[in-house]
């Protein structure tokens, strides 16, 4: 009889994965603990759903207490069993489980309960679900409005993972070595990005208070605050292709489009736009970015994240398409236990009816800005929700495992804050739920297999303002069609005149990013093999293009964009928009835009929802304003100075835009009001982000007060540096294959004159920090902890 390691062996590794899940299954005293709570909760909510829900009975209580041993008994047998499937099935399968195990362990006690009643599966899914929901409120008072048990169950999932495949800890736990000793941990350095957080908002919810875990970080001087400047775009996928991969010069903005061009072949290649939330789009933009040096290349991961860094393991990231596998039981740990999946979905429905009364409450109180919050926002609500939990199961089990570096974006506030407005008390609330989870994590980190060191940053922030069609009620893309469609010069690709197409414009609609995910989601399962690839394949035939699926907006807009020989495109990014004509190969100089549509210019710098229109001349590009133009190049001001309303590094930042790859023919900032910090956004958000003005373009970092910062960060590549220094610092980067330096940074950008006798506030991506008429710039943000040249002693439990 052959051993039962080699017999395990000869299996496939899914099924090892689930064998292994089960042998580690163990009685625990906290899963006894846990078990005889859930006993208690079970008879208040099992009687509580009996009595609400027709179709399922139980007579008395002898009859409700043995449903109640049954459910516990039956959900203590099953649930490992279901666990261990959902961890060989993986992906979509695993969410399938998840949504059914409540009720197969329901049904399966009703069942077995001879003084109980069921009239059939439909009604036990219903209880279940029901009783699921009593229980998660019942347990959010029991703990206080705490996630005790939801950190718990994490902590166990952490217990299962860090074994080694032979049952014994692997080799970063702490044990006793013959000293009676613990050894040290290996350093590690977990990431968290919160998507969209303004570092003056921060600043301001930590003095008030409301941000608990980072306050307690900054007063007790175990952490450091600080901003850094995330130039232009100030959009999630170019900084994180700056943090990531230390080159955002290849990400113009959220979406743009590519003109049409000819191969080194001589094969035409269709103009086309580019949607960073689109799978497809965001594989094509990594290879272009990936040099095999990015930030997570030595043995990191990215989660929830658009591009991947060069991680070797990659969950839930945009570029690389993929759903966790069958070798990541936090996924089907997650999906299966009533704590995760049901937890988040109970949550998620909550936070729905709270979206609707918020709503109808700033209806009532005629809050203004306002914008929509139904439709595709109300309905994916839930989605960020589960993902943030999700996220945070991910995390666990990676730490658990001993990665080296993690890097994981968390977008709650983000997308609550675009719609309500990014100081409105739903978007604190959110802030304040991501300090909570901040506060999860470190729990976390103190049971993971390496000394993790917390490095919390945003990718940007956002700014307020009623949108460009709220305030003069036609879109730019329309106000650009209308300029653009008189004395019109036809080229010699045109039409016949007699069937000259009409003005067309591809403008950015609402929804896109949640959409995305979505879209991220079905693409990998429909990509798989077995039974739930092709279902998915089969249910979103219609919408998929080749091996993507296209639901929602974004399909909508790449549609629009590449219908025959439009005249005019325009994207927008917040308060940014870029306007195309496509039908002129290369970047048209203000002179052949002038020829091919006379009056554009002029006509947007002369509208009042536009405030800086740049475009190349003779000269370099120029930022022309409604009585003033300002040269880029040497900032030469001719009439008002039509940047004075973006502040001192605008200059600097549109300079360095119009170097980036792709960008349109024309560059358009919207409005400011300088007294508010309110932009006009040419999307239907009233929190945005991409452009110029208010708080949008001051991002956060926090990182342990020992640790040394240049004084002045700006742009995404000067944080990747700064990211690779402190890794360097940690032993947790190897040195170039080529022999250079492992933490050298990105080189300044030469398309930028450098400034001379530069300062500690210049740009470090060539430019001074100051105005070019010799006005001082902001002074930095002042820090709210030690500095870093002497670090204060960390307080107890606080990571570092």
């Amino acid at each position: 009889m052959e051993p039962q390691g080699e017999a395990e062996a000869r299996l496939p590794e899914p099924v090892r994965v689930g064998v292994r899940v089960l042998r580690e299954y163990r009685p625990t005293v906290a899963r006894i603990r846990a078990l005889l709570r859930s006993m208690v909760t079970s008879f208040a909510v099992l009687a509580t759903t009996l009595w609400l829900l027709p179709g399922v009975t139980a007579s008395g209580l002898v009859a409700m207490l043995w449903l109640v041993a049954l459910v516990t008994g039956v959900g203590a047998v099953l649930r490992p069993l279901l666990l261990a499937l959902a961890t060989v099935l993986g992906g979509l399968s695993a969410l399938a489980i998840g949504v059914v195990v409540q009720a197969v362990v329901m049904y399966v006690a009703l069942r077995l309960d001879p003084e109980a009643h069921v009239a059939g599966f439909a009604v036990a899914f219903v209880a279940a679900w029901l009783a699921v929901a009593l229980a998660a409120i019942v347990n959010w008072l029991a703990d206080a409005g705490t996630d005790d048990t939801f950190v718990s169950e994490l902590l166990r999932l952490m217990t299962r993972v860090r074994r080694a495949p032979d049952g014994r800890r692997g080799r970063f736990w702490s044990r006793r070595d013959g000293t009676g000793e613990a050894p040290q941990s290996p350093e590690g350095l977990l990431v968290i990005q919160l998507d969209g957080v303004a570092a003056p908002l921060v600043q301001w919810a930590v003095r008030a208070g409301n941000l608990p875990t980072i306050g307690r970080w900054l007063r007790s001087r175990s952490h450091r605050m600080t901003r850094w400047h995330t130039g232009l775009p100030a959009t999630t996928p170019a900084a994180q292709a700056g943090l990531l991969h230390g080159d955002a010069l290849r990400v113009p903005a959220y979406r743009w489009y590519e003109k049409a061009t000819v191969d080194e072949d001589g094969t035409p290649v269709a103009g086309r736009l580019v949607v960073t939330s689109r799978p497809r789009d965001a594989a094509e933009i990594e290879r272009r970015l990936s040099t095999g040096r990015g930030l997570l290349r030595d043995g990191g991961v990215s989660i929830s994240t658009a591009f991947s860094g060069d991680a070797p393991t990659s969950l839930l990231t945009v570029s690389r398409a993929a759903l966790p596998g069958r070798s990541n039981p936090g996924y089907a740990a997650f999906m299966t236990s009533p704590y995760g999946f049901a937890r988040a979905v109970t949550i998620g429905a909550g936070q729905v009816l709270r979206e609707l009364h918020q709503a109808r409450r700033q209806r009532r109180r005629g809050v203004q800005p306002r914008g929509g919050r139904g439709g595709s926002y109300l309905a994916l609500r839930p989605l960020a929700s589960m993902l943030n939990d999700l996220n945070v199961s991910l995390i666990a089990e990676q730490m658990a495992r001993g990665a080296p570096v993690i890097f994981c974006d968390f977008v709650d506030y983000d997308e609550v804050a675009h719609h309500a407005g990014p100081a409105r008390p739903e978007a604190m609330a959110a802030l304040e739920a991501l300090d909570h989870t901040l506060g999860i994590l470190e729990r976390l980190a103190a049971q993971a297999a390496r000394h993790y060191h917390l490095v919390v940053l945003s990718d940007h922030g956002q700014s307020q303002g009623a949108t460009f069609r709220q305030r003069y009620g036609e879109s730019l893309a329309q106000v650009v069609a209308r300029l653009a469609a008189p004395a019109r010069v036809p080229s010699p690709r045109d039409a016949p005149v007699d069937a000259a197409p009409a003005a067309v414009g591809a403008e950015a609609a609402d929804g896109v990013e949640q959409w995305g995910r979505v879209n991220l989601l079905l693409t990998e399962v429909a990509g798989r093999g077995g039974v739930t690839g092709a279902a998915t394949r089969a249910a979103v035939r219609a919408r998929s293009d080749g091996h993507e699926v296209a639901l929602g907006p974004a399909d909508r807009e790449a549609e629009a964009a590449s219908r025959t020989d439009p005249e005019t495109v325009v994207v927008a990014s917040g308060n940014l928009a870029m306007i195309y004509l496509p039908r002129h190969p290369g970047r048209l100089s203000r002179e052949r835009i002038d020829a091919a549509a006379p009056g554009l210019v002029d006509g947007l710098t002369a509208h009042p929802g536009v405030g800086v229109v740049v475009v190349d001349t003779a000269a370099g590009p120029v930022a022309v304003g409604r009585d003033g133009r300002h040269r880029l190049r040497d900032g030469h001001v001719d009439g008002d100075d039509p940047l004075a309303a973006y502040g001192p590094r605008a200059r600097w930042d549109l300079l360095r835009h119009q170097e980036m790859d792709h960008v349109g023919d024309l560059v358009v900032i919207s409005a400011v009001d300088p007294s508010l910090d309110e932009v006009t956004a040419f999307e239907e958000l009233v929190g945005s982000h991409g452009g110029l003005g208010g708080w949008q373009t001051d991002a956060l970092l926090i990182h342990p007060a020992g640790w040394p910062q240049d004084e002045v960060l700006v742009g995404p590549e000067a944080v990747h540096g700064q990211l690779l220094a402190w890794l360097r610092r940690l032993g947790l980067r190897q040195p170039d294959q080529d022999g250079g330096p492992a933490d050298a940074g990105t080189a300044p950008d030469p398309t930028v004159p450098a400034p001379t006798d530069a300062g500690p506030d210049d740009l470090d991506a060539g430019g001074p920090a100051g105005r070019p008429d010799g006005q001082p710039a902001r002074p930095p943000m002042p820090v709210m902890a030690s500095r870093a040249d002497g670090p204060a002693r960390p307080a107890a439990g606080a990571p570092s």
